[in-house]
C-alpha cells in the first residue's frame, strides 16, 4: 500500500512538473512572438507584401521563405500578407480556370498529381496546408518576422469553403442551397471548386467568428486579408471585426472597395481599383492623366480622411490571370510602381516583384521565380527609403496632404506635403517628349538622380515615360 502511495506521490509531482514545464514553454512562445500592437505611426510609412509561399521558391515552403524575412525590410516592408496557407479540397480541385475552367479528376490520372488547386478552396480554418510544411514551420515564419519588427496577417475565406470542409457533412445548412436542398458554389461565377456559405445562417457566423479568433489568441496573428470582403454582409463585418479586436489589436485589409467597409472601426484599409485600373489604362495608352486625378478625387470624396486604400502596380490575380507588370504597364512600368508609393495609400510588393518577375505564375500548379535583386529591387529599396524618412509621404490614418498640379492629359504632377516636408512627383505618361510646367521654387533634391537642383517655377522637360521625384532641402 505505501508502494502505491509513494508511486502516485512521484507520478504526481512529475505529472505537475510537466505541466509546469507546458505551461512555462507557452509563455516562452508567446513572448517569443509577441510584437507590439500595430501602431497608426507604423501604418504611416508602411509597406505591405503578399506572399505566396507555393511559388516563392523551388521548394515552395515556410521555411524557405522565412529565410528571406530579414531583407524584406530593405525594401520597407511592415506588413507580410500570406496568401492562403489552409488545407486544400481534393474533392472538385481546380486545374484551370476562366472559360476553359476543369477540375483536376478530368485529366489523366497520370497528370492529376501535379494540380495543387486553389489556395481558395479551403477545406479546414484552423488547420495548416502540408504542402507549406508544419504548424512548427509557421509558428517559425512568425517569430522570425515578428522578431524583425514585421507584423503577419493572414488572407482569409470567409465567403466559401473548399467541398471537403467538414462543415458539409456536419451542417450543411452552413452553405447556400437551391430549389432542390443541394449545396451551390457561388452564384454568377465560375467558382465550381468551392461551396458558397449562407450569412443568413448565425450559427455558421459564430463558428466563422470561432476559427477566425484562434489565429488570434493561440498563434499570435497579426489581422487579416479577407478575401470578396464585399460579397459578404456588412452586418456580419459590424458582428465579427469588434469581436476579434476585443481580443487583439489587428490589422485588417478588404478586398473590396465599398467605403462602409472601412467605417466605424471595420477594416484598415481596402483596394485602390480604380487608381490600379487608370494606371493600366495610362500605360496602355487607353487613357490620359485626368484617368488616374479622376480616380484619386474619387477616392477623396468618398472615403473619411483616415481610410487607408492599398496602391499595387500587380498582384496575385493581376499577375496570373491579367500579366506581368511588364505585360500590362511597358515602359511605363518603372514609372507607376514610383506613383504607388507616392501616391497616398500603402504600397503593395507582390512576391517576385521585387526580382523583376517575368512570367504569369501558374494558378493551380508549382512554379517559382528566380531571386535575383535587379533594377525593380534597387527602385523598390530607394523608394522605401524615401517613404521611411519623409513625412510628406505618410499614408496612413494621418496621410500628408495631396495637392493636385494639373498640366494637361500627358502630364500626372502632384505634391505631397506635411509640415515643412514636401515631395513633388511629375511623370510624362505619353510617348512624346515634353516639357511641363512646375509652379515651386527653391532647392530640392532629384531623389532618383541623387542631384540638387534649383526649380525656378517654370518649365521642366521630360522624355517619353520619364517621371521624376523632387523632395524639398529644408
Amino acid at each position: 500500500m505505501k508502494k502505491i502511495i509513494v508511486s502516485l506521490a512521484i507520478f504526481t509531482i512529475f505529472a505537475c512538473k510537466e505541466e509546469q514545464k507546458q505551461v512555462e514553454t507557452k509563455v516562452v512562445s508567446e513572448e517569443k512572438t509577441a510584437l507590439k500592437p500595430i501602431a497608426d505611426s507604423d501604418l504611416e510609412t508602411a509597406v505591405i507584401y503578399e506572399a505566396n509561399i507555393r511559388q516563392y521558391s523551388p521548394e515552395g515552403t515556410f521555411e524557405q521563405f522565412t529565410k528571406d524575412i530579414p531583407q524584406l525590410k530593405q525594401i520597407g516592408v511592415k506588413v507580410i500578407w500570406l496568401m492562403p496557407i489552409f488545407p486544400i479540397s481534393e474533392t472538385k480541385r481546380k486545374a484551370t480556370g476562366g472559360a476553359d475552367s476543369k477540375f483536376a479528376s478530368e485529366f489523366p490520372e497520370a497528370e492529376q498529381d501535379k494540380y495543387l488547386g486553389s489556395y481558395y478552396a479551403v477545406s479546414d480554418f484552423t488547420k495548416i496546408n502540408p504542402e507549406f510544411g508544419t504548424m512548427d514551420d509557421f509558428r517559425t515564419l512568425l517569430t522570425t518576422a515578428h522578431d524583425n519588427g514585421i507584423y503577419v496577417i493572414l488572407d482569409w475565406v470567409p465567403n466559401h469553403t473548399g467541398w471537403d470542409h467538414t462543415w458539409l457533412k456536419t451542417n450543411p445548412e452552413y452553405y447556400t442551397q437551391n430549389d432542390k436542398g443541394e449545396v451551390v458554389h457561388p452564384l454568377d461565377t465560375d467558382w465550381t471548386d468551392v461551396a458558397d456559405l449562407n450569412y443568413d445562417n448565425q450559427e455558421m457566423r459564430k463558428a466563422m467568428i470561432k476559427d477566425m479568433s484562434y489565429w488570434l489568441t493561440e498563434e499570435g496573428v497579426d489581422g487579416f486579408r479577407c478575401d470578396v470582403a464585399g460579397s459578404v454582409p456588412t452586418n456580419f463585418w459590424q458582428q465579427a471585426i469588434p469581436e476579434l479586436r476585443a481580443k487583439k489589436d489587428i490589422f485588417m485589409l478588404a478586398e473590396a472597395w465599398k467605403p462602409e467597409l472601412l467605417e466605424d472601426g471595420l477594416f484598415d484599409m481596402g483596394y485602390a481599383w480604380d487608381r490600379h485600373h487608370a494606371m493600366n489604362a495610362m500605360a496602355k495608352g487607353e487613357k490620359d492623366a485626368s484617368e488616374f486625378t479622376t480616380a484619386l478625387q474619387t477616392d477623396f470624396e468618398r472615403y473619411a480622411s483616415d481610410d487607408i486604400l492599398m496602391n499595387f502596380v500587380t498582384n496575385h490575380d493581376e499577375n496570373s490571370w491579367n500579366g506581368t507588370v511588364k505585360e500590362r504597364m511597358g515602359d511605363a512600368s518603372e514609372m507607376m510602381t514610383a506613383l504607388s508609393f507616392l501616391t497616398p495609400g500603402m504600397p503593395l510588393i507582390y512576391s517576385g516583384q521585387e526580382y523583376d518577375l517575368d512570367h504569369r505564375l501558374l494558378f493551380f500548379e508549382k512554379d517559382s521565380f528566380p531571386h535575383t535583386k535587379g533594377t525593380t529591387w534597387k527602385l523598390l529599396e530607394k523608394l522605401a527609403m524615401l517613404k521611411q524618412s519623409n513625412s510628406a509621404l505618410n499614408g496612413g490614418k494621418a496621410s500628408a496632404k495631396y495637392n493636385t498640379i494639373d498640366n494637361g492629359k500627358s502630364v500626372i504632377s502632384f505634391s505631397r506635403t506635411n509640415g515643412t516636408d514636401e515631395v513633388i512627383f511629375i511623370a510624362n505618361i505619353s510617348a512624346e517628349n515634353l516639357k511641363t510646367n512646375l509652379p515651386q521654387k527653391g532647392q530640392y533634391l532629384d531623389f532618383m538622380t541623387n542631384q540638387t537642383v534649383v526649380l525656378k517655377g517654370d518649365a521642366i522637360p521630360l522624355a517619353a515615360n520619364e517621371y521624376k521625384v523632387f523632395v524639398k532641402q529644408n
